[in-house]
């Protein structure tokens, strides 16, 4: 079932089988669909991208059950003013989402502008948006720096920083049963792109459960419990499109060669095919004997994005799918509590 947006604004992008409340229909009328809010704190040049790719995800993972899907942003995340107009057209505010009801939350991440979350502008916002959700939400997902700071906050887990960035696709294996990969498929790896982790060992000794984990990347999924709503924390990003780690890592050589960052970065492991690989290391050569920002006209984007598939699509479908239906039968439970606490008083 297409997944149904708050609203009666489409936005520029996203396909034809996304269907919108009608103007002026109150959203609670849409029979007892999941209600999702998507709190958005990507860079303004994967905003859009981020949007596309969790609507995309929900709407596979969905199948018949109608899920009602919200975006939210929050304040103090650095933008442009092209992102500044992008939310003021399609988002709206904290304060509206703690005002509404929803049955699940995604948080995204954001790219990290100093060391210490703790000091980055919005930390109190998100901290605060933390505490709402383990109160208001039947489960939450906190997506890469979101996850982060989840365990920062509540339980003082710091991350750890990497020697290098930690980009590309990695097979991962399950650690524990969990009814967040049931009838998952075997053999499942997911993108990362990341410079920090957190470690297991830290996450055992606070009480999460790791689900899932990468001999190469370090822990995938974990969750816990937190009053409640069950958090539920990813480290990379099974999100992603078949083209975003290509994008980023575009992005990165772009800033090598405008003198932004040191080293030519790593290219993503796991992810190109052999000969994308070739043509890669072939462009690299160039770079490093001639690092010009003009350099990127050449830079051979659209001969690799036509061999890249989202080989991950087949898992995050699953775990989406299991992490709505957790919600729902959640959701339906309560009328029923209810309905007998008030037999039994009768």
């Amino acid at each position: 079932m297409p997944v149904v947006m708050n609203g009666d604004r489409p936005v520029p992008g996203w396909g034809i089988n996304v269907r919108r409340s009608a103007s002026g229909r109150p959203i609670e009328a849409i029979g007892d669909a999941v209600r999702i809010a998507l709190v958005n704190n990507m860079p303004d040049a994967a905003l859009e991208d981020t949007e596309i790719q969790f609507l995309e995800l929900l709407d596979a993972a969905s199948g018949e059950m109608p899920v009602v899907l919200e975006l939210y942003s929050l304040p103090h995340v650095p933008r442009m003013e092209r992102g500044e107009q992008h939310l003021a057209n399609f988002y709206s505010g904290i304060a509206e989402l703690q005002d509404s009801r929803v049955d699940g939350m995604i948080i995204t991440g954001t790219e990290p502008r100093r060391p210490n979350l703790r000091e980055e502008p919005y930390w109190r916002a998100m901290t605060d948006l933390f505490d709402w959700a383990e109160t208001n939400t039947i489960s939450t997902v906190l997506s890469c720096l979101a996850a982060h700071a989840g365990v920062l906050h509540s339980d003082g887990i710091g991350r750890h920083p990497l020697s290098d960035k930690k980009l590309g696709v990695f097979p991962s294996e399950k650690v524990m049963d969990h009814r967040l990969l049931n009838n998952a498929p075997e053999g499942m790896s997911f993108p990362h792109s990341r410079w920090n982790e957190v470690r297991e060992s830290e996450l055992a000794s606070a009480g999460y459960d790791v689900v899932l984990k990468s001999p190469d990347a370090g822990v995938d999924l974990f969750v816990k419990k937190k009053r409640k709503s069950l958090f539920v924390h990813f480290q990379g990003h099974p999100e992603y499109g078949a083209r975003t780690l290509l994008k980023e890592y575009r992005r990165d050589i772009k800033r090598f060669l405008r003198g932004e960052r040191p080293n030519y970065p790593s290219m993503p492991q796991g992810y190109f095919h052999a000969a994308s690989a070739k043509t890669l290391e072939e462009f690299r050569a160039q770079a490093l004997d001639n690092p010009s920002a003009e350099l990127m006209a050449c830079f051979p984007e659209a001969e690799i994005a036509e061999t890249l598939q989202k080989t991950w699509h087949g898992g995050a479908v699953g775990i989406y799918r299991n992490w709505l239906s957790e919600i729902c039968a959640r959701k339906n439970e309560a009328p029923k509590l209810v309905a007998a606490v008030r037999t039994e008083g009768i």
